[in-house]
C-alpha cells in the first residue's frame, strides 16, 4: 500500500485500523493509527522510518513492489521506539550493510531494542546528507518525545519529516491520508489528543523547539509527521497551534472529573457544576465520569481547562483506586497552569477528599481550598452546600 506525497516522496506506511490501545485500555486511541515511512528517490534513495515490529515483515513485502531493496542508499530513522523501528530487522536481513543514519541516542535505543550493531552513522543538528538535487539535513530534537527524536529537513521540495510531533492517531484510507481531505475540526482533535498526552510533559521543550525551527526561516511547504496525515495544505496550522499548545494554554473551561461507587459523589458533581453555571453561565463544564471514559480523553479536557474539580469516594481510608491513578497522570502530564480542589462522599470515616488535596500540592499544583466532603447519598442540605461550593469556586478561580 502506497502513495505518493510529492513526485519525489511516497508514502509506504501502514494503516492499522484496529490499534486501540497506546499504554493499556485506559490509554487508548479506540480511533487507529497510521505508521508513516516515506521512501525518497532522488540520484540516492532513501527510507524514513519504518513501522510498528509487528507488522514489519508485512511492510517490507510491499516495500519491495515499491524498490528493490538493494536501491535503497540509506535508511534514516528519526526515532528509536518501535513503532518507528520495528521493521528494520526484516529490512536489515536483506540489506545489512545499508547506513541507517540517527542520533547518537537513537543508536543506543536501536542496539536495546534489536542487540544488532548495524552500519550506524551518527548525526546532530546542522548535519547534512546530500542525495542528489535535493540534501537532508538533521535537527536534534531530544525530548520530543524521547531523547533521540530528531527532525529532517528536505530541500528543494521544502519538507520537514517531523517524527512523532506534529502526529495524530488516525486511520483512514491511504488516499484520505492528507490535511486538506479530513474533517478539519476532527484533525484538530485528535492532533492536540497526541500533543496532550505525549508532549504536553515537555512543553518547556516544546516551546522552545518551535522558536527554534522559526528562527531557522526554513520554507516549510509540507510537514510529513509519523503518525497520522500529512500537512500539505496548511502546515503552519499545526506548527502555530502547538506554539499556543506550549505556552501555558487554557480555554474558558472547568473539568470535573469524578468516580462513584454509589453515585454520591457523581450527584455531589452535578449540583457543584449547577453552582458554577449559576456565578458565570458562559463557563463551559466538562462533567467526566471516569467509570465512563479513557484516561486519555479526560487528560485532554483538563489540559484545556482553567480549573480542575477531582471527586472521590472514600475506599479504605483512602482515594479510590481510579481516580489515584488519574492523579498519577496528572502529575505526569505536569499541568501546572491551573487550578484545583478536590470533592467526594464517604460513609465513616472520609479521608478522601484531603488526600487528593494534599497530593495536589505535594506536586506543586495551585489549590483554591480545602474541598467539600459529604455523608452517604447527599441529602438536600448537603446538595444546598454543593451548590454554594460551586458558587464559591467559580469566584476563586476568576
Amino acid at each position: 500500500m502506497s502513495y505518493k506525497i510529492n513526485d519525489v516522496v511516497t508514502w509506504i506506511g501502514k494503516i492499522h485500523w484496529d490499534f486501540g490501545q497506546v499504554l493499556g485500555k485506559k490509554l487508548s486511541t479506540r480511533i487507529g493509527t497510521t505508521y508513516n515511512s516515506f521512501l525518497i528517490r532522488d540520484e540516492k534513495n532513501v527510507l524514513v522510518d519504518t513501522v510498528w515490529k509487528p507488522l514489519g515483515k508485512e511492510f517490507v513485502s510491499e516495500l519491495k513492489k515499491e524498490i528493490n531493496l538493494k536501491d535503497i542508499d540509506y535508511i534514516v530513522i528519526t526515532h528509536g521506539e518501535v513503532d518507528h523501528s520495528g521493521g528494520l530487522p526484516d529490512i536489515m536481513e536483506e540489506i545489512p550493510e545499508t547506513p541507517i543514519y540517527c542520533t547518537a541516542a537513537a543508536i543506543s535505543s536501536l542496539k536495546g531494542h534489536f542487540h544488532k550493531d548495524w552500519n550506524f552513522i551518527q548525526v546532530k543538528t546542522g548535519d547534512e546528507l546530500v542525495i542528489g538535487e535535493r540534501k537532508l539535513v538533521f535537527y536534534e530534537s531530544k525530548m520530543l518525545h524521547w531523547p533521540d527524536s530528531m527532525f529532517v529537513y528536505m530541500t528543494k521540495d521544502n519538507i520537514l519529516f517531523s517524527t512523532d510531533v506534529f502526529g495524530q492517531n488516525y486511520a483512514v484510507d491511504e488516499s484520505l491520508l492528507f490535511d486538506d481531505c479530513v474533517d478539519e475540526e476532527e484533525l484538530y482533535q485528535r492532533a492536540l489528543k497526541v500533543y496532550v498526552n505525549i508532549f504536553a510533559p515537555f512543553s518547556p521543550i516544546v516551546k522552545k523547539k518551535i522558536q527554534e525551527i522559526l528562527s531557522l526561516n526554513l520554507d516549510i511547504k509540507t510537514i510529513c509527521p509519523s503518525h497520522g496525515v500529512t500537512w500539505r495544505k496548511k502546515p503552519e496550522y499545526i506548527i502555530d497551534k502547538y506554539a499556543q499548545w506550549s505556552d501555558n494554554y487554557t480555554e474558558e473551561q472547568i473539568t470535573i472529573v469524578y468516580d462513584t461507587m454509589r453515585g454520591g459523589t457523581g450527584k455531589m458533581a452535578q449540583h457543584i457544576a449547577e453552582g458554577i453555571k449559576q456565578i458565570n453561565p458562559n463557563m463551559q463544564i466538562k462533567l467526566c465520569f471516569l467509570g465512563d471514559m479513557d484516561n486519555t480523553d479526560i487528560i485532554t479536557e483538563i489540559f484545556k481547562s482553567k480549573a480542575i474539580l477531582i471527586g472521590s469516594p472514600t475506599m479504605n481510608n483512602g482515594i479510590f483506586p481510579s481516580i489515584a491513578g488519574l492523579l498519577e497522570l496528572i502529575k505526569g502530564s505536569k499541568l501546572r497552569n491551573k487550578k484545583y480542589a478536590a470533592f467526594g462522599c464517604y460513609g465513616w470515616s472520609g479521608e478522601a477528599v484531603k488526600q487528593i488535596t494534599e497530593e495536589l500540592k505535594r506536586y506543586k499544583l495551585e489549590v483554591v481550598n480545602e474541598g467539600i466532603r459529604e455523608m452517604w447519598d447527599p441529602s438536600q442540605d448537603a446538595i444546598i452546600r454543593c451548590i454554594e461550593f460551586g458558587r464559591k469556586f467559580a469566584t476563586e478561580i476568576d
